[in-house]
């Protein structure tokens, strides 16, 4: 790829290959053929940009381009219409940006060098929880989430949206979780979070550990049960038994993640 930034003061099509191309990345199926995948938005592009992901395409309407001038001297910015916007954007409201990002090749997790708290999914299906999730896991210094293949896919175009470019600093790794948490170390908690369980405010915490949150719908699995060394919960203050039976997914990962890290 051109690594000089291109000043095109007059829109250009993009061609018909590339606009069918990046709509199907809208399917994981083809994500993974590709190993491609789009973010739209100036946070979620701009960020990306200064991370490791390697840029395959760059468009932009010319007045994002000029804007940002200054950030894009290194890349071949392909300046569109917003009528060809449309035709390309994966959202239901086009951006002014939409960049195509080539899949990250993550290295092998490796459970024995866990030094630090990371996030461990279980069947998270809500595109819009899985992308807070991964923007909570970036505000708190977490860089690692290990997510059951069940989970949605964090390249899913909702997802990266609601990362908000935290996709950028945060590792996500599909795993057999299973398996994962059978090669802990003895030393290392893996704590879930559950309805019944000790109150998180109280357990005790020594500043590395997995913390396992379960789907929307079904929490923990019982498979991953037994594997935990602590069953963790957030205490209801509602003074009426007709209250929330639980908290959102990414809700209760938020007021976890507070808690590990004040400790």
């Amino acid at each position: 790829m051109n690594i000089i930034y291109l000043h095109n003061p007059t829109p250009a099509m993009p061609t018909n290959a590339q606009t069918k191309l990046i709509r199907s990345l809208h399917q994981k199926k083809f994500r993974k053929e590709y190993s491609l995948f789009v973010a739209e938005g100036s946070t979620n592009v701009l960020d990306l940009l200064k991370s490791q992901m390697e840029l395959q395409w760059l468009f932009a309407l010319t007045e994002w381009a000029e804007k940002f001038a200054n950030k894009l001297t290194a890349y071949n910015v392909q300046t569109v219409s917003g009528k060809e916007m449309e035709k390309m954007t994966l959202l239901k409201n086009p951006s002014e940006v939409l960049a195509v990002f080539k899949l990250p090749d993550l290295t092998a997790f490796d459970p024995a060098t866990v030094n630090d708290y990371i996030l461990a999914l279980d069947n998270i299906k809500d595109p819009g929880n899985l992308g807070t999730i991964i923007r909570t896991a970036d505000w708190f210094g977490i860089k690692t989430i290990i997510c059951t293949r069940e989970t949605v896919d964090a390249y899913n175009p909702k997802v990266v949206q609601a990362t908000m470019g935290s996709l950028a600093r945060v590792n996500v790794h599909y795993l057999d979780l299973k398996a994962v948490l059978g090669e802990v170390p003895a030393e290392t908690d893996v704590f879930g979070a559950c309805l019944k369980g000790e109150e998180v405010s109280s357990v005790e915490k020594k500043g590395k550990g997995i913390i396992l949150i379960g789907s929307e719908a079904h929490g923990i699995s019982d498979d991953y049960l037994s594997l935990l060394t602590h069953k963790i919960t957030i205490p209801s203050y509602a003074k009426s038994k007709n209250g929330a039976e639980s908290l959102n997914a990414a809700v209760a990962t938020s007021i976890l993640c507070y808690e590990f890290r004040r400790s």
